[in-house]
């Protein structure tokens, strides 16, 4: 993760040495790494993190030395052979264009905002260097639909915007068999996993290694949890009297998505139940039911795939 990129860059700093900072500001093709992915570099030639895994990283950090030395921006382009492409994993070749500078002193504000739990936006005039850093509220269009999308871009003609957003929470009510499955990839696909259930012998550290766990009523727990934009919601319990009062709470929120297992059957006498409580329809119409992607999964890990699966399409905007 960037994140932990730029803590080592301001601990090799703050020991001082000299730092740079590489950042793939655009590519084209079949790219090894996304936009936005980053490399620090010291001025002895250790190195965190990857731009490219592997087929260019020499090159990267021999420049970055450079840029440590003279103080000196570069923009550099990689195009990557269908045979190095083979080594990294990818079916063909593409272009990388990398943006190297000596590390900037906005990091400290990036790494303050993300310990703050604030999520923030990084601005870079690849031409000049200089960087601007936003919040989503005083951020500019584009900017802002950049942090929207999750997805670091390049900005203008000669522009970029590296994406410094919270992690993605999902807080799952009902410690079941299904989220025994569902906890472990979303916390791999970079979820902060939340388990609710007021049963403490279903919510267990011993069921859940590794993982927070609240045993208070679900209302009350997502209440604590804070719901925003980035945390989606998944109820698994089948118990309306365990499910619907996080949907209550849910369905009130600001989360992205809110899903509840459950046959068409039951995702029907649950809309009743929540048109009974005052919920409009367009509320009720947020629920993701029955839970997950059409995948015809049968097993607790296939529900769990399709419900992560869904999860992340609904978060990057694409068909769900």
């Amino acid at each position: 993760m960037s994140i932990e990129v730029l803590k080592t860059a301001r601990d090799w700093r703050e020991a001082g040495r000299g730092v740079a900072i590489a950042t793939v500001s655009s590519t084209w093709g079949s790219a090894p790494f996304p936009v936005g992915s980053q490399l620090a570099a010291d001025d002895e030639g250790n190195f965190v993190g990857s731009v490219s895994g592997g087929c260019i990283e020499g090159a990267v950090i021999g420049e970055a030395r450079k840029s440590i030395k003279d103080g000196r921006i570069r923009n550099l382009e990689f195009s990557v052979s269908d045979d190095q492409a083979w080594e990294v994993g990818l079916a063909c070749g593409g272009t990388i264009r990398v943006f190297v500078e000596p590390a900037p002193a906005e990091i400290d504000a990036v790494l303050d905002a993300g310990a703050a739990k604030r999520s923030v936006a990084l601005t870079t005039d690849l031409e000049t260097g200089v960087h601007a850093l936003y919040e989503a509220d005083g951020a500019p269009g584009e900017v802002r639909d950049a942090m929207r999308d999750d997805r670091s871009r390049p900005l203008g003609e000669h522009g970029f915007v590296r994406v410094f957003n919270t992690p993605r929470r999902l807080a799952v009510v009902g410690a079941v068999h299904i989220a025994q499955e569902l906890v472990p990839m979303a916390r791999q696909a970079g979820f902060d996993v939340t388990v609710i259930d007021p049963r403490q012998a279903f919510a267990s550290p011993e069921r859940f290694p590794g993982v927070t766990l609240s045993t208070e009523w679900p209302d009350a727990a997502l209440r604590t949890l804070e719901i925003d934009p980035r945390t989606a919601v998944v109820t698994l319990t089948h118990d309306p009297k365990l499910d619907d009062p996080a949907l209550d709470v849910a369905l009130a929120s600001d989360a992205f998505y809110v899903g509840a297992l459950g046959s068409s059957r039951t995702q029907a006498k649950r809309v009743s139940r929540l048109k009974e409580a005052g919920f409009t329809d367009a509320q009720i119409g947020r629920i993701h039911g029955p839970v997950g992607l059409d995948i015809r999964a049968q097993s607790p890990a296939e529900i769990a795939v399709s419900i992560l699966a869904q999860i992340i399409a609904v978060q990057r905007g694409a068909a769900a």
